[in-house]
């Protein structure tokens, strides 16, 4: 937390040069601050474009993180720690290579290492880690002189809101989100519709295709995955939005523990149980706009139902009939007022596995394994489906976001949180976490986030969340659980 302290003041101390740099010299600033600014600028504009046909950039984050409980749920728990307490510092350079006008090559590098304190069982020495390449693609642009573009490669991909395609490296964290993957778009002409085409081939091991700067074998999935998407999404009438979509998704799971996954509760030592394997067919939609003609309503509904077949537990058990469906709704309102004051109603469900039949009922969030409302509560769900996959669920979300100033924004949110089946009823982790056979509360949790802009380079945030277990979980994992970050960015 020191460090942060430290790295933090150094980070005000630019913003105050950015800042001057903005609003430009004051009459009364020494000639040697003003030659100080100018260099500044004109080192940053070389950075940015060192030549006609290349383009750099780059950016540094800090996180310090502090979680209480938001494993086990149980502050006793055996061979496990209640408090995690840790710094993550990420660095990145990207870089675009013009080739021709309708023709680039993109490539990111990202560093990323922990300094741990908690829990007990994490390394405490210092790591130097590993460089990755988390971004390794070729952009075609009208490609056979169509309004078609092929991105090939390694990229990031995001899809809608991000509810099932966001995520291609779940176990990585905050580090990386990429896919490897071939993606085609094409616009329709004289109508403002766009058709995405895209193959995915991950795979489990960081690895596998690009091999990292000082390679430590990290997992960044729990297994093999291939993937076809076809996404449609229609803006050519007003203020409505479509989107259509199928997803196949193929799991091949892994034999070997996953090594590193930094800052993942995924220490478990039984990868026959989590990693699964699957075949799993989406199809779904989305709908979205304001309200009628209303300046103030806006809304969005999206749902899919899923088929196909699926492992409910890794290893050598056998794969069930898949029939699962989810649903993510969202009604705002709008105050249209100076502090852009908003109030917002989620409703979010995601069908559970009943253990009583011999279909695997349970939603995958296929690429949607990342923190959309809760970064404890994915912390939380290691021990729930045993692969960290947020499924089973009913949840119910309000919330209320402010502009306090120009630079500083408020987001509370307050969610209820139901289990649809009692999955784990036979399947409590002994000594660690254990589920009730007959409650299906899973809770209420409170978030409340302070988001601060300081220059246009720097910005930040502090998030805090607070979790009250109801009886899905047995009494003696029923105790509260904390979360806290702090985070600073700046990109140069």
């Amino acid at each position: 937390m020191a460090i942060f302290i430290v790295v933090t003041a150094a980070f005000s101390a630019l913003a105050a040069t950015e800042e001057k740099s903005t609003k430009g010299v004051e009459a009364n600033q020494t000639t040697a601050s003003a030659a100080s600014t100018s260099g500044m600028e004109s080192f940053r504009d070389w950075f940015h474009n060192p030549a006609d046909w290349l383009e750099m950039g780059a950016d540094l984050q800090l996180h310090w993180t502090y979680g209480w409980n938001i494993e086990t749920l149980n502050s006793h728990a055996a061979n496990r720690s209640s408090g995690w307490n840790w710094l993550q510092n990420r660095t990145r350079w990207w870089t675009k290579t013009k080739i021709s006008d309708d023709m680039e090559f993109n490539l990111r590098l990202t560093w990323e290492f922990i300094s741990w304190d908690d829990p007990a069982h994490k390394r405490k020495d210092f790591d130097f880690d590993e460089i990755i390449f988390d971004q390794f693609n070729l952009t075609v642009r009208n490609l056979f002189d169509m309004p078609l573009t092929m991105v090939a490669g390694r990229q990031d991909i995001i899809l809608g809101t991000g509810w099932l395609v966001l995520d291609g490296t779940p176990l990585d964290c905050g580090r990386t989100i990429y896919f490897d993957a071939l993606r085609f778009t094409y616009k329709i002409p004289d109508r403002d519709t766009t058709l995405d085409l895209i193959y995915i081939e991950n795979r489990a091991a960081s690895d596998a295709y690009l091999k990292p700067i000082n390679d430590r074998h990290r997992q960044v999935t729990q297994q093999d995955e291939r993937g076809v998407i076809l996404y449609v999404t229609d803006k050519s009438r007003p203020n409505l939005q479509l989107e259509g979509y199928f997803i196949f998704k193929n799991d091949n799971p892994i034999n070997f523990r996953p090594t590193g996954a930094h800052v993942s509760p995924f220490d478990t030592p039984w990868p026959s149980v989590w990693s699964k394997k699957a075949e799993i067919y989406t199809i779904g939609g989305a709908v979205s706009g304001p309200l009628g003609q209303s300046e103030h309503w806006k809304y969005r509904a999206e749902g899919a139902v899923q088929t196909g077949k699926k492992q409910t537990l890794g290893g050598d058990f056998p794969q069930h009939p898949l029939l699962a469906f989810g649903t993510l709704d969202r009604l705002e309102y709008h105050f249209n007022d100076a502090k852009k004051n908003e109030v917002h109603g989620v409703f979010e469900y995601l069908s559970g596995d009943d253990p009583g039949t011999q279909k695997n009922e349970a939603f995958d969030p296929l690429w949607g394994e990342w923190p959309q409302w809760s970064k404890l509560i994915m912390y939380a769900y290691s021990f729930d489906t045993m692969a960290g996959e947020p499924t089973n669920f009913y949840r119910l979300g309000l919330g209320h976001s402010i502009q306090l100033t120009e630079k500083i924004q408020m987001c509370t949110d307050y969610h209820l949180l139901w289990a649809d089946e009692n999955t784990n009823k036979n399947n409590s982790v002994p000594g660690i976490i254990g589920f009730s056979d007959r409650g299906k509360f899973r809770g209420q949790l409170a978030t409340w986030q302070l988001k601060y802009a300081l220059t246009k380079n720097l910005k930040g945030h502090l998030l805090l969340e607070y979790f009250i277990p109801g009886d899905y979980y047995e009494n003696f994992s029923r105790d509260n659980a904390y979360f806290a970050e702090l985070s600073l960015e700046y990109t140069f």
